[in-house]
């Protein structure tokens, strides 16, 4: 074979994921071979291109930080005025009547919302033109893993026949086609049942002007509610509004299957008929704007494991072509920078001739860990989103388990040091059980609280001191091992006060759930949860 067909690695897909890949090994081993194929012939458009826009800490922080792409971040995408969320309320008219749960400042760490055709036109060329092989317009016909020899793969032009590459390393990015989980038979469905629906405007649609309330505007005096990733809530649904960099704007319906039936949202003007049922101040502005629509997708049950990733047999799967949770969260990026880090570690320590079989199992076991902590966060709590109360107290819980956690060992880079994870297990066992055990208190929750309605109100999580205190010390130095294992002790053991205070919370109303997650609501100590307690409807007999 022609020594121009021979890689170190082979990226087959060229996507956020597999442009991001690329990049992370160029910075890390410069001199390997690097390979990009892609199926579609770029610059691809901009806006209507891609789903994924909404970046969270961990997918932040790989993009800015990491692969140093701050420069294009802050002059060509949009920086995120956090997670912002409406709670149903009567009929939906007012935002101004919904309880809402957002930031009114932009946070100290901070996350962005992304065009993907702008970002991925954007890596694509900067790989090229720092020294990866670049193929778009190629399709891959057929892979071949050949053990200890390099493996193959034969990949065609849109307009011409066939050729064989070959590279010690093959890294399937090809998303959702999902090549070689496909192969191998490593697909293992998902018991989430949620379907999606999205489309873009080619216009900004500014939800600060969806109410003319002084004291709605006021909350957030910059005028900037627009720049959140926007999420309308009710039962088993949630609308997302993402504004983007070229001046487009993104929209979706997520749902709940069982709730709500795919065939109610999988084409436009039934999305629209459903946003008049459920949404219907959002169903107008949608109307006013229709004929400005970029384009309309809709993806059923959308969640997928897989029962590997990476091997050490020199193949991993990275981005969506090996697992996916739910956009809720915006997770979807922050599983990208998990598993390249993997993968790249994996490829570097190969290329320098260490044996890597204990290393891959290890980053292998903790990444299917992670996504089915994140899974547990979205399978059947999709009703809980019509309870304000409850829904709170969840995304308050939720963020501050990726804070104290996840995310801080990621930003401390120690995921990619399995001597660590082991060193912390008995630690990550009780958080596993502590996570579980509040899932499943938040539903039960739900289902004693079904049918309250809650005063108009303007929480955020971090008002809560504790609460911004961790998320703030993500972008904090380095730590020595000993010191971090301290944080996270201590981390673990606010977490356990602070399900026990949701614990007593819940329990004033219904003293059933007083013994669901914690032995007792009398243990100390319980915390101050400020304004994320909200003070349900009066209604006078």
């Amino acid at each position: 074979m022609p020594a121009r067909d021979r890689y170190d690695v082979a990226i087959l897909g060229g996507g956020l994921a597999g442009g991001c890949l690329a990049r992370q090994l160029r910075q890390e081993a410069p001199d390997l071979r690097v390979l990009v194929v892609e199926k579609r012939r770029h610059p691809v458009r901009e806006a209507a291109f891609k789903v994924g826009e909404s970046s969270v800490e961990i997918g932040a922080h790989y993009f800015q930080k990491r692969l140093g792409l701050e420069p294009h971040l802050r002059s060509a995408q949009l920086e995120k005025l956090g997670l912002r969320y409406f709670f149903t309320r009567g009929d939906n008219r007012d935002l101004a009547t919904r309880v809402e749960l957002g930031p009114a400042h932009f946070p100290l760490v901070p996350s962005f919302q992304l065009d993907r055709g702008r970002l991925e036109n954007f890596l694509l060329r900067e790989n090229a033109a720092q020294g990866v092989t670049v193929l778009d317009g190629f399709r891959v016909r057929s892979i071949a893993l050949d053990g200890p020899s390099d493996h193959r793969a034969t990949i065609a032009a849109d307009a011409g026949g066939g050729r064989e590459i070959a590279a010690r390393w093959i890294v399937d990015a090809s998303g959702r086609a999902s090549l070689l989980k496909r192969q191998l038979g490593l697909v293992q469905s998902s018991t989430h049942g949620a379907n999606a629906a999205w489309w873009r405007f080619r216009s900004r649609i500014k939800i600060d002007e969806w109410s003319s309330h002084p004291s709605w505007r006021a909350r957030v005096g910059s005028g900037l509610r627009w720049h959140s990733t926007v999420h309308l809530m009710g039962v088993g649904y949630w609308f997302w509004l993402i504004p983007l960099g070229s001046g487009s704007h993104s929209f979706g319906i997520v749902a709940d299957a069982e709730i709500h039936p795919f065939a109610r949202i999988n084409r436009f003007e039934r999305a629209l008929d459903w946003l008049r049922e459920f949404e219907p101040q959002a169903a107008d502005v949608m109307e006013r704007h229709a004929h400005e629509l970029e384009d309309f997708l809709a993806l059923q049950h959308f969640a997928h494991s897989c029962a590997r990733v990476f091997s050490p047999e020199r193949w991993a799967l990275v981005g969506e072509a090996g697992v996916f949770t739910d956009p809720f969260y915006s997770p979807g990026s922050d599983f990208i920078a998990m598993g390249n880090d993997y993968t790249a570690d994996l490829i570097v320590r190969d290329m320098r001739g260490e044996d890597i079989g204990s290393r891959a199992d290890a980053f292998n076991a903790t990444y299917l860990r992670l996504f089915d902590a994140f899974i547990r966060l979205y399978d059947g709590q999709y009703p809980i989103m019509g309870n304000a109360q409850v829904m709170t107290a969840k995304i308050a819980w939720d963020n501050a388990s990726y804070w104290a956690f996840t995310a801080l060992l990621f930003f401390q880079r120690r995921l990619r040091r399995p001597e660590f994870i082991a060193s912390i297990e008995p630690l990550m066992r009780r958080f596993f059980v502590l996570h579980a055990r509040m899932q499943q208190f938040l539903k039960a929750w739900y289902v004693a609280d079904a049918g309250t309605t809650y005063e108009s109100a303007a929480p955020n999580v971090v008002d809560v001191d504790f609460l911004r205190e961790w998320q703030e010390a993500l972008v904090g130095p380095i730590m020595e091992d000993a010191a971090l294992r301290t944080r996270l002790e201590e981390n673990h053991a606010r977490l356990e006060a602070f399900a026990r205070t949701w614990q007593a919370i819940a329990a004033e109303r219904y003293p059933s759930l007083g013994r669901f997650v914690a032995a007792s609501v009398d243990a100390a100590p319980l915390l101050d949860v400020g304004c994320l307690r909200l003070a349900p409807v009066t209604v006078a007999v």
